[in-house]
Protein backbone atom coordinates (compact mmCIF):
# COMPACT_ATOMS: atom_id res chain seq x y z
CA UNK A 1 0.00 0.00 0.00
CA UNK A 2 1.79 3.09 -1.01
CA UNK A 3 2.06 5.80 1.53
CA UNK A 4 3.46 8.64 0.32
CA UNK A 5 3.67 10.38 -3.42
CA UNK A 6 7.02 9.01 -3.90
CA UNK A 7 5.88 5.25 -4.01
CA UNK A 8 4.46 6.45 -7.52
CA UNK A 9 5.81 6.75 -11.07
CA UNK A 10 3.87 8.76 -13.64
CA UNK A 11 4.82 8.85 -17.60
CA UNK A 12 6.06 11.84 -19.00
CA UNK A 13 4.77 13.22 -22.64
CA UNK A 14 7.05 11.36 -24.40
CA UNK A 15 6.03 8.02 -23.06
CA UNK A 16 8.97 7.69 -20.49
CA UNK A 17 8.72 6.67 -16.35
CA UNK A 18 9.73 9.20 -14.01
CA UNK A 19 9.41 7.84 -10.46
CA UNK A 20 8.21 10.66 -8.30
CA UNK A 21 10.85 10.21 -5.63
CA UNK A 22 12.74 12.17 -7.71
CA UNK A 23 10.62 15.08 -6.30
CA UNK A 24 11.98 14.05 -3.03
CA UNK A 25 12.12 16.93 -0.93
CA UNK A 26 10.39 19.06 -2.76
CA UNK A 27 6.60 20.37 -2.70
CA UNK A 28 3.91 19.73 -4.99
CA UNK A 29 0.86 20.67 -6.97
CA UNK A 30 -0.44 18.35 -8.97
CA UNK A 31 -3.21 19.50 -11.32
CA UNK A 32 -5.33 17.57 -13.66
CA UNK A 33 -5.72 19.62 -16.75
CA UNK A 34 -7.69 20.34 -19.99
CA UNK A 35 -6.75 22.30 -23.08
CA UNK A 36 -10.63 22.96 -24.16
CA UNK A 37 -12.11 23.80 -20.68
CA UNK A 38 -13.37 26.80 -18.81
CA UNK A 39 -10.52 26.77 -16.56
CA UNK A 40 -7.74 26.30 -19.04
CA UNK A 41 -6.66 29.96 -18.22
CA UNK A 42 -5.74 28.84 -14.94
CA UNK A 43 -2.56 27.28 -16.63
CA UNK A 44 -1.05 31.03 -16.80
CA UNK A 45 -1.75 30.88 -12.87
CA UNK A 46 0.20 27.36 -12.63
CA UNK A 47 2.91 28.46 -14.85
CA UNK A 48 2.80 32.22 -13.10
CA UNK A 49 2.96 29.57 -9.56
CA UNK A 50 5.69 27.73 -11.40
CA UNK A 51 7.99 30.46 -11.77
CA UNK A 52 8.25 32.70 -8.68
CA UNK A 53 8.41 29.20 -6.34
CA UNK A 54 10.32 26.58 -8.64
CA UNK A 55 13.77 28.14 -7.11
CA UNK A 56 12.66 27.59 -3.44
CA UNK A 57 11.04 23.81 -4.47
CA UNK A 58 7.83 24.01 -5.62
CA UNK A 59 6.98 21.48 -8.86
CA UNK A 60 3.72 21.79 -10.50
CA UNK A 61 3.27 18.59 -12.41
CA UNK A 62 -0.11 18.57 -14.94
CA UNK A 63 -1.99 15.49 -15.98
CA UNK A 64 -4.02 15.97 -18.87
CA UNK A 65 -7.30 14.21 -18.84
CA UNK A 66 -10.01 13.78 -21.44
CA UNK A 67 -12.99 12.33 -18.92
CA UNK A 68 -14.57 15.77 -18.12
CA UNK A 69 -16.27 16.76 -21.54
CA UNK A 70 -14.09 15.55 -23.81
CA UNK A 71 -11.89 18.95 -23.11
CA UNK A 72 -8.68 17.35 -23.62
CA UNK A 73 -8.96 15.07 -26.87
CA UNK A 74 -5.04 15.87 -28.46
CA UNK A 75 -2.10 13.18 -28.57
CA UNK A 76 0.31 13.63 -25.99
CA UNK A 77 2.82 16.30 -28.58
CA UNK A 78 -0.87 18.31 -29.01
CA UNK A 79 -1.61 19.23 -25.99
CA UNK A 80 2.35 19.83 -24.79
CA UNK A 81 2.45 22.30 -27.69
CA UNK A 82 -1.09 23.89 -27.01
CA UNK A 83 0.21 24.17 -23.45
CA UNK A 84 3.54 25.90 -24.28
CA UNK A 85 2.10 28.26 -27.29
CA UNK A 86 -0.82 29.50 -25.25
CA UNK A 87 -0.04 30.03 -21.94
CA UNK A 88 3.93 29.85 -21.95
CA UNK A 89 3.54 26.34 -19.84
CA UNK A 90 7.26 25.08 -19.07
CA UNK A 91 6.01 22.86 -15.39
CA UNK A 92 6.10 19.10 -16.10
CA UNK A 93 3.26 18.10 -18.30
CA UNK A 94 2.79 14.42 -17.78
CA UNK A 95 1.02 11.92 -20.53
CA UNK A 96 -2.89 11.83 -20.64
CA UNK A 97 -4.41 10.11 -18.01
CA UNK A 98 -7.83 9.20 -16.12
CA UNK A 99 -8.58 10.94 -12.98
CA UNK A 100 -11.84 8.53 -12.66
CA UNK A 101 -13.29 4.86 -12.52
CA UNK A 102 -11.71 1.41 -13.49
CA UNK A 103 -9.05 3.29 -15.59
CA UNK A 104 -7.53 5.75 -13.48
CA UNK A 105 -4.43 6.56 -12.64
CA UNK A 106 -2.94 4.91 -9.33
CA UNK A 107 -1.61 8.12 -8.15
CA UNK A 108 -4.84 9.57 -8.49
CA UNK A 109 -6.71 6.89 -6.60
CA UNK A 110 -4.50 7.67 -3.97
CA UNK A 111 -4.49 11.64 -4.13
CA UNK A 112 -8.32 11.25 -4.01
CA UNK A 113 -8.61 9.02 -1.06
CA UNK A 114 -5.57 10.64 0.69
CA UNK A 115 -7.76 14.27 0.44
CA UNK A 116 -11.38 13.26 -0.16
CA UNK A 117 -13.44 16.26 -1.85
CA UNK A 118 -16.90 17.78 -0.59
CA UNK A 119 -18.77 15.97 1.83
CA UNK A 120 -16.26 13.01 1.27
CA UNK A 121 -16.24 12.56 -2.15
CA UNK A 122 -13.10 10.42 -3.86
CA UNK A 123 -14.39 11.27 -6.97
CA UNK A 124 -12.74 14.07 -8.96
CA UNK A 125 -15.19 16.50 -10.37
CA UNK A 126 -13.73 18.10 -12.92
CA UNK A 127 -10.53 19.43 -14.63
CA UNK A 128 -8.46 21.51 -12.42
CA UNK A 129 -8.86 19.88 -9.20
CA UNK A 130 -5.26 20.92 -7.44
CA UNK A 131 -3.45 18.55 -4.59
CA UNK A 132 -0.67 20.30 -2.64
CA UNK A 133 2.06 17.86 -1.40
CA UNK A 134 4.18 18.74 1.10
CA UNK A 135 7.82 18.28 1.42
CA UNK A 136 7.26 15.02 2.98
CA UNK A 137 5.22 13.29 0.29
CA UNK A 138 2.10 13.51 1.90
CA UNK A 139 -0.67 15.51 1.02
CA UNK A 140 -1.84 18.74 2.48
CA UNK A 141 -4.92 19.72 0.85
CA UNK A 142 -7.38 19.56 -2.11
CA UNK A 143 -8.71 22.75 -4.17
CA UNK A 144 -11.69 22.75 -5.85
CA UNK A 145 -11.35 23.39 -10.00
CA UNK A 146 -12.84 26.97 -9.57
CA UNK A 147 -9.96 27.57 -6.83
CA UNK A 148 -7.56 30.04 -8.79
CA UNK A 149 -3.92 29.10 -8.71
CA UNK A 150 -2.97 32.68 -7.58
CA UNK A 151 -5.20 31.72 -4.22
CA UNK A 152 -2.99 29.15 -3.42
CA UNK A 153 0.12 31.30 -2.72
CA UNK A 154 -0.24 31.27 0.48
CA UNK A 155 -0.50 27.42 1.49
CA UNK A 156 2.34 26.96 -0.92
CA UNK A 157 4.70 29.40 1.15
CA UNK A 158 3.91 27.70 3.70
CA UNK A 159 4.53 24.67 3.04
CA UNK A 160 7.89 25.75 1.28
CA UNK A 161 8.48 26.86 4.92
CA UNK A 162 8.27 23.35 6.34
CA UNK A 163 11.14 21.63 7.09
Amino acid sequence: MPKTIYDFEALQMDGSSVPLSNYRGKVLLIVNTASACGFTPQLKGLEALHREYADKDLVVLGFPCNQFGSQDPGSNDEIASFCELNYGVSFPMMAKIDVNGAGASPLYRWLSAEAPGLLGSKAIKWNFTKFLVGRDGQVIRRYAPQEAPENLAGDIESALASA
